[in-house]
């Protein structure tokens, strides 16, 4: 491809979609000082939204919130089953057509769980 040689692929719309993941938290936050992990945590939540909801706009519930920092800033919860669901935005002078919102999903167990799209009641 040469210099200044732009190509553009087709432009999805995107639709208003749910999705529940499993965050693997201690991968995200291995190596990071007590102190920061908390934190680091919800950006990276965040940052993984972002990712594959394809949305700038993340915002995280603070029953997620409170969850993270159940056990204090340095003791995370190893693993965390959220909802992602990705919404228009109702506000007229919003930058973003749609919205990231991600909740905490309470599971007892973690095993077998895997990336599971969500029927929206409505």
């Amino acid at each position: 491809m040469a210099k200044g040689d732009k190509r553009k692929g087709a432009k999805r719309s995107l639709d208003p979609a749910t999705r529940d993941y499993t965050i693997h938290v201690r991968k995200l936050i291995h190596g990071v000082a007590f102190k920061k992990r908390a934190p680091r945590a919800v950006r990276e939540i965040k940052q993984f939204a972002k990712k594959v909801m394809n949305t700038k706009d993340v915002r995280i519930d603070t029953k997620l919130n409170k969850h993270i920092w159940s056990k204090g800033i340095r003791n995370l919860p190893r693993r965390i089953r959220v909802r992602m669901s990705r919404k228009r935005n109702e506000d007229e002078d919003a930058k973003e057509k749609m919205f990231t919102l991600v909740q905490h999903v309470p599971v007892e167990s973690f095993k077998g769980l895997q990336t599971e799209n969500v029927q929206e009641e409505g």
